[in-house]
């Protein structure tokens, strides 16, 4: 526990003010999506357009590729929720079914075994099936928030939980704190959704 202290302490006397706000702004975003808030666009834009430019200033490529496409879907997500189908333009919480979750399933896998090959055959990255996992299914949730899917919390459960021991195992210990903190978020924003969807819609568990 000692080593772990000093692995955050250390970490954060390395973080600049700009790293500071935009890992306040995600927990922002977090907290606002929770909460239905369409704010939490604006956060999730900003603490990604900083983060773009800190991975591209550490040569982190594919990290910053990665952010300009959340900032892509902040813009896309603040559209749909500000412009949904319920009168007023709100968007509703809906459900997918289960076949589609198959199917979301088995492209995360394709994705992961391709990619995955890929970076363990061409580069010396680590871990390179983990973090073609952890990259492919948060592109791919992300849609999932800006359609207001229900389920979108299972998958940020088990993406946050194994960037957790991704993190950890490189050597970021506060990064890996931080994915404790989103998973733990991220089961009350699936109980606050769920809950939310049920008062809209009855004790109904059909899918949309």
């Amino acid at each position: 526990m000692d080593a772990i202290a000093a692995s955050v302490i250390a970490a954060l006397k390395l973080m600049s003010g700009w790293e500071v706000l935009a890992v306040a702004l995600a927990i922002a975003y977090l907290l606002l999506a929770i909460r239905e808030n369409i704010l939490c666009w604006l956060c999730a834009f900003a603490s990604t357009a900083i983060y773009t430019v800190l991975f591209w200033n550490v040569s982190l490529l594919m990290e910053s590729a990665l952010n300009v496409y959340y900032m892509a879907m902040a813009v896309y997500g603040w559209y749909q929720w500000q412009h949904g189908s319920l009168p007023g333009g709100s968007l509703p919480i809906t459900r997918w079914r289960w076949s589609t979750h198959s199917g979301v399933c088995l492209l995360i896998a394709a994705l992961t075994l391709v990619s995955g090959f890929f970076l363990a055959n061409h580069s010396s990255a680590a871990w390179p099936y983990v973090d073609s996992f952890t990259t492919w299914s948060s592109v791919i949730v992300t849609f999932m928030v800006a359609r207001k899917v229900l389920e979108n919390w299972l998958y940020w459960i088990v993406i946050d939980s194994v960037s957790v021991v991704l993190y950890f195992e490189r050597g970021l210990a506060l990064t890996s704190l931080l994915m404790a903190g989103y998973t733990v978020m991220a089961i009350v924003g699936y109980i606050t959704w769920r809950r939310h969807w049920q008062g809209e819609n009855g004790h109904d568990l059909a899918v949309a």
